[in-house]
């Protein structure tokens, strides 16, 4: 649950920046720790736009096996903007977009737009979404991952609502991959993927809504996001248990608050991930404590076989000692 928490956290901060809003991360992970009850809950109250959304994310896995409606839909946009803005910006929350001329996606600031491409014409909308949600009901695509891709792809290429599409069409790809992971499908962080290839996911996407019905190389793009997704997903499940296991052992140890921080910080950092290992020097840096003191609670952690020494003088380093995290002497 505490793995889940945390990749809940992250995937609504990455969504969020997707869009260009940033979220504060502690009031997210109390926000989160309370809905699933673990962690600590002691953090900054989360705004309402904020709850709103881990509301949307939470009842696209609790309920993903529920059809998908307009109502739905619409209660969803509904608790992305409470108070019926965007920013400064009045809009239409809970329907679909009601304004008479087709939507244009543009990015840009103002007098230097870009115009990615016009969503269809307010008057269309209602139909579209009907067609949409019959597909999207009707359960016709076997494979998860390439509904998701369409499904996304369809979903912001109606752009049904004012504001909050992207959002809410990535919320749709969580409630694909609940339905046929469960409570596991937390653990996938698809919006910190897509956010760390955001250049690529835009460029893609206008691409699929530019050109003709075949849309396969989107198809293909968005597969590949979510398999790396996965796989990312696992190699941070699998360094969280090599990090309990570590604990685990060494539980029996004292050790004082600087040295449990360094010690984590390291583990954290994964083999090779803290450059040229622990120095004195770094420890004195991280701590705040003396170089005496930064020298002496180091070999205390290495004469507790937390770490291991390499090298030796003012090149010596320390690393976490287990297997294949400790480079050849030289």
């Amino acid at each position: 649950m505490v793995l889940a928490a945390e990749a809940w956290s992250q995937e609504a901060l990455a969504t969020s920046a997707i869009e260009g809003e940033r979220l504060d991360l502690a009031a997210v992970r109390s926000s989160v720790a309370w809905r699933l009850g673990v962690g600590k809950q002691d953090g900054p109250q989360a705004t309402r736009s904020v709850e709103g959304l881990l509301d949307i994310m939470d009842d696209a896995v609790q309920r993903c096996h529920d059809p998908l409606t307009h109502d739905r839909l619409h209660a969803w946009h509904a608790a992305l903007f409470p108070s019926g803005y965007s920013g400064m910006t009045k809009i239409r929350v809970g329907g679909y977009r009601e304004h008479g001329e087709p939507m244009q996606i543009v990015s840009g600031r103002v007098g230097r737009e870009r115009v990615h491409f016009d969503a269809p014409p307010s008057s269309r909308v209602p139909g579209e979404m009907d067609r949409f949600l019959r597909w999207f009901n009707a359960d016709s695509e076997p494979d998860t991952l390439v509904r998701a891709a369409l499904a996304h792809l369809w979903f912001e290429t109606i752009h049904p609502f004012e504001d909050g599409n992207g959002r809410l069409g990535r919320v749709l790809v969580d409630l694909l991959l609940a339905r046929d992971s469960g409570e596991a499908s937390r653990l996938f962080r698809t919006s910190q993927r897509l956010l760390d290839r955001r250049r690529d996911y835009y460029a893609n996407l206008e691409r699929a809504q530019h050109g003709g019905p075949d849309v396969t190389d989107w198809v293909c793009w968005f597969i590949e996001q979510m398999q790396a997704a996965c796989e990312e997903a696992s190699t941070v499940v699998d360094h969280t248990l090599i990090k309990l296991r570590f604990w685990m052992d060494h539980g029996n140890q004292t050790l004082n608050e600087r040295q449990r921080k360094v010690m984590n910080l390291l583990l954290d950092a994964r083999p090779g991930g803290f450059d040229g290992g622990m120095s004195t020097q770094k420890y004195e840096h991280i701590t705040g404590a003396s170089r005496a003191t930064a020298s002496r609670e180091l070999i205390d952690l290495e004469a507790k076989g937390l770490l291991q020494q390499v090298g030796g003088g003012r090149s010596t380093r320390y690393y976490v000692r287990l297997h294949g995290w400790v480079p050849a002497s030289t």
